[in-house]
């Protein structure tokens, strides 16, 4: 006995419900024509994850059932194809209680089995997650009932994302006669998560005794990007199947019975896993290409200093989009040291991009000879700094609105924790592009990206002295970052502590960091918040990130 699986790992787009019924029934009418009898889609798959307060409108639900209804018109040809589709569904008595004056859940997080024109079972997710980026208990309520169903004599137990954390519904699967679990999930990417994905689908698949399929989604969508990198376990726990990370792919897979025992396994190509720094760039290009394209910006623009983080984000944006779709503004000051000229001049010259430059002194001299009245007796400080930031956003914006390119801002999370940063200045943009990742991260992967050629560009992007040349935000003169911050291996690791793990400032010190350090960087990130409430999205590339993660007041009194 051979069942041909086919695992639909997919970029589909939230609220474009024509186009993602259309990709599910490709990839349907693909998987068909070669053998397959079983294809698995993301959670969620009809409406894209996450459709946050879409799932409130009734419209919105409705049309998620028209598309349903659509995949399994147009696929009820394709005789003994069974298809597993995610989309959010009305739970019948929670939906009859609903007062129309109270928006109380009554969706569940469901999927529907489709075979030859009819739905022929339904799931609904049992384990809502609410914390992170998660919350589903804001949309839905949980489900209660194991569903398993067969295809060719296999009987399928279908769980969705969450439900595999716990055993629960998975050991209940079993005992409705399940002899293999399909699990369908929208998990996003964070630095690691791969691995720690595998190991508890791993343990799920041990403890119960059963193979496992896992399919994910792949592609970005706002601040949070997915990987893809699907796979297929046996009973044991082992990778019989791997599907590429951060591609569409349809991995096929054949479920066979082995003998001695007559278990299933189910077998496929088995793509090897990269490394970190390969899945983090390749996680920040997927975010910047999606979230420009899905989006309908026809390109981008950054203003390049000549320093790292500016440097980091224009490989970034080229890798996503191809060079003809980036450009590059230097708006030198009269504090822009020469080597900054000549460095963005030669990386723009490395990655094809459009360069331009426009001073921004005569600017600067105007807001100051405008100011000097009220400035009179006040010696020049971080105000004079902010006005040329201020300019500099002014004009990335003008250009943004005259020809339609959507700003990439550049500042890094280290920047956006402490406040070193300029409102409407440099986090004057459309998208954040390193906004998760710390300084130290930021000098890694361009180490990482000179050493390393994923897209094919023929070229090491960033001059070698961009990288080790003293970071500085060149606003006065012989200014460098160290001259307002910690060490960045410092500052960096007292953000991970305290930001990322919630640590206490009494165990980071415990852990041998600078007293009087430790409480300055704690108290910048109290300070900054209403900073970073104002600044754009960006991609989530650490388990905690500034955003859905991260939820503290602005106003706020308590001290630990």
């Amino acid at each position: 006995m051979t069942l041909k699986i086919g695992v639909a790992q997919l970029n589909f787009v939230v609220g474009d419900l024509t186009g993602n019924a259309n990709r599910i029934i490709l990839a349907a009418r693909t998987a068909y024509a070669q053998g397959v009898r079983l294809l698995l889609t993301p959670e969620l798959a009809i409406c894209g994850y996450a459709a946050e307060d879409l799932f409130l409108r009734p419209s919105f639900i409705a049309a998620c059932d028209d598309a349903v209804k659509t995949v399994a018109r147009e696929l009820a040809g394709l005789k003994g194809l069974n298809v597993v589709v995610g989309r959010p569904q009305h739970d019948p008595l929670a939906h009859a209680q609903r007062s129309r004056s109270v928006a109380v859940p009554d969706l569940f997080n469901a999927a529907s089995v489709l075979c030859e024109g009819r739905i022929v079972a339904h799931y609904a997710k049992r384990e809502l997650p609410n914390y992170q980026v998660f919350d589903e208990r804001r949309y839905f309520v949980p489900g209660h009932e194991s569903c398993v169903f067969e295809v060719d004599g296999v009987r399928v137990g279908l769980l969705i994302c969450e439900d595999a954390w716990f055993e629960a519904p998975a050991r209940e699967a079993k005992e409705a006669g399940a002899e293999v679990l399909a699990v369908i999930n929208a998990s996003p990417f964070h630095v690691g998560k791969g691995g720690e994905r595998r190991q508890r689908m791993a343990e799920r698949a041990r403890c119960v005794g059963l193979p496992l399929l896992y399919v994910h989604l792949v592609g970005g969508q706002d601040e949070v990007v997915f990987d893809g990198a699907s796979f297929a376990l046996d009973a044991a726990g082992a990778v019989t199947a791997r599907a590429d990370s951060f591609r569409e792919e349809l991995l096929l897979l054949e479920l066979q019975r082995t003998a001695p025992a007559m278990a299933l396994v189910a077998r496929g190509p088995v793509v090897q896993d990269p490394s970190d720094e390969a899945d983090l760039w390749d996680a920040l290009v997927m975010g910047v290409r999606d979230y420009v394209g899905k989006n309908g910006f026809p390109g981008v623009l950054l203003g390049l200093s000549g320093g790292i983080d500016s440097a980091l984000v224009l490989a970034i944006a080229v890798d996503a989009l191809g060079a003809d779709k980036v450009r590059s503004v230097m708006m030198p000051s009269p504090y822009t040291a020469d080597i900054s000229w000549i460095d963005a001049r030669e990386m723009a010259q490395r990655m094809g991009v459009r360069y331009d430059e426009i001073s921004i002194t005569p600017e600067f001299e105007a807001f100051k000879a405008s100011l000097s009245t009220e400035f009179a007796g006040r010696a020049p400080d971080a105000t004079e700094e902010n006005i040329q930031a201020r300019i500099r956003g002014t004009l990335l914006m003008a250009l943004s609105n005259k020809f339609g390119s959507i700003v990439l801002t550049t500042g890094n999370k280290s920047e956006m924790a402490t406040g070193y940063c300029t409102l409407y200045g440099d986090m004057a943009g459309g998208f954040a592009v390193i906004k998760d990742l710390v300084k130290t991260t930021v000098f890694k992967l361009a180490h990482w990206r000179n050493a390393h050629d994923p897209y094919g560009r023929g070229v090491s992007p960033i001059p070698e002295r961009i990288i080790t040349r003293p970071p500085s935000a060149e606003l006065r003169a012989d200014q460098t970052d160290q001259d307002s911050l910690p060490p960045y291996d410092v500052l960096d690791g007292i953000l991970q502590r305290y930001m990322e793990d919630d640590q206490s400032s009494e165990d980071i010190i415990a852990a041998g960091y600078d007293s009087e350090t430790v409480h300055r960087v704690t108290h910048l990130i109290k300070i900054n918040e209403y900073k970073r409430r104002q600044s754009p999205v960006g991609i989530r590339v650490t388990h905690r990130s500034f955003g859905k993660d991260w939820r503290y007041p602005i106003t706020s009194k308590f001290k630990a």
